[in-house]
């Protein structure tokens, strides 16, 4: 084998030095090019921020290998990456699609390098051996995270099924998917009656606490709920991970409970637990639409900033529906609301006064009533909207309506920090 360049590892760090500088643009590119090739990796958005991190952690990983010559007998996998497999074996998805994501990700951090690698305008014989040391390292790093997150990976799906729940998880996922559902099978193998009234949650933990005590913690939150809200029966609880469960509350015959009574007692629980609500459904039908509802409502408030503890779905379904794509709306919200989009306590006034007077039907007396304001106040402000956004308040009101909607539940995400 001929002698490696004396120069290569020296061009090499410049390469990673500069692939580095861009490294959030690079961790975003990577992670749409996996989404693309492999679609089904997105799903909650939990899960989604862990390969976020994934990605992120093992380029910043990898370019410091690269720029400082670290030999790959002292490295690691990166945290993020191993907690990435354990969710993925927690969720049935396919070991091989993690192995391949790996693959498609590290060939799209070595399109980045090698393009700049062409940028250096290097003789060859140094760019032949730079580009032979690159790809030396590079693939000897993914091969060794990749035999440490299989090993992860195979660990946590052992101990996964070995688990009371996982049985009931898998019932519950082929009822959630199947068109026809044998009901006389499928309510004693869950334990729970189909035939009748229930309403969805989603609930999750920001961060994982000790051996299983998220999944107590949340389990225990889910029985205290439909307690309170007078449940006939136990509700059906089934972990998802460590720190998210799904749950159907049994409501038998009754179809109707209120946004704000779910609120109140769910606001009366640790304020560390996260939880999502659908509407109440009735059958097989209804349990699988408000499991969707409440996780289009998880979607949602995993985008929003702050997070906020309880998210009902039928108030913020046009919200949750529209926010499949955030870039799109914050655009969309930003041409709306023009620089009354700024994130400061000024225009915050502005926008909470505008959506009480466009829900009053436009009336300053129940707008000043609602605020505890003067009438002349409420009319300033209303005056001092219109001058910002140079339209009156109720040209194109419905717009307006949903998009000052849209800001209050997603907050800061929607929002500029500073006036253009």
């Amino acid at each position: 084998m001929a002698a490696e360049h004396p120069e290569a590892a020296k061009q090499l760090s410049v390469v990673a030095e500069n692939v580095g500088s861009h490294l959030p643009e690079l961790a975003r590119d990577i992670e749409e090019y996996v989404f693309t090739e492999i679609p089904e990796l997105r799903g909650d958005a939990t899960v989604i921020k862990i390969l976020q991190a994934s990605i992120a952690e093992n380029a910043a990983t990898l370019l410091h290998i690269l720029e400082n010559d670290i030999p790959l007998d002292k490295i690691e996998g990166p945290a993020a990456a191993l907690e990435y497999a354990r969710r993925l074996a927690q969720r049935d998805i396919p070991l091989s699609t993690l192995i391949r994501a790996h693959r498609i990700g590290s060939w799209r951090f070595l399109q980045w390098c090698l393009d700049e690698l062409n940028r250096q305008d290097t003789d060859e014989d140094l760019a032949t051996a730079t580009n032979r040391r690159m790809l030396q390292v590079s693939f000897g790093y993914n091969d060794r995270v990749t035999e440490h997150v299989i090993v992860v990976y195979q660990q946590e799906r052992d101990h996964w099924l070995l688990g009371q729940t996982a049985a009931r998880g898998a019932r519950v996922r082929d009822i959630l998917t199947e068109k026809d559902v044998d009901l006389n099978w499928a309510e004693p193998a869950l334990g729970y009656r189909l035939r009748q009234n229930h309403l969805g949650l989603v609930a999750w933990l920001p961060t994982v606490k000790g051996e299983g005590a998220g999944l107590a913690l949340l389990d225990r939150i889910t029985n205290e709920v439909a307690r309170k809200l007078g449940c006939p029966a136990r509700p059906l609880f089934v972990p998802r991970d460590a720190v998210l469960s799904w749950a159907w509350l049994p409501f038998g015959s009754r179809g109707e409970v209120s946004s704000e009574q779910l609120s109140n007692v769910i606001g009366l629980s640790d304020p560390s637990v996260h939880v999502c609500a659908g509407s109440i459904g009735y059958g097989i039908e209804g349990f699988r639409s408000t499991h969707r509802q409440a996780m289009r409502a998880q979607e949602l408030a995993a985008a929003a900033s702050p997070t906020p503890q309880f998210t009902d779905f039928s108030a913020v379904a046009p919200i949750a529906l529209m926010a499949t794509n955030i870039d799109d709306m914050r655009a969309w919200v930003w041409g709306i609301l023009g620089p009354l989009v700024v994130d400061d306590e000024s225009s915050a006034r502005l926008r909470e006064t505008m959506q009480i007077f466009l829900s009053t039907g436009c009336s300053y007396t129940a707008t000043a009533s609602a605020q505890i304001l003067h009438k002349n106040t409420v009319q300033y402000r209303i005056r001092k909207a219109e001058e910002i956004m140079e339209h009156p308040v109720q040209k194109g009101h419905t717009d307006l309506e949903v998009a000052l909607r849209a800001v209050q539940y997603l907050g800061s995400t929607l929002l500029r920090t500073s006036p253009e």
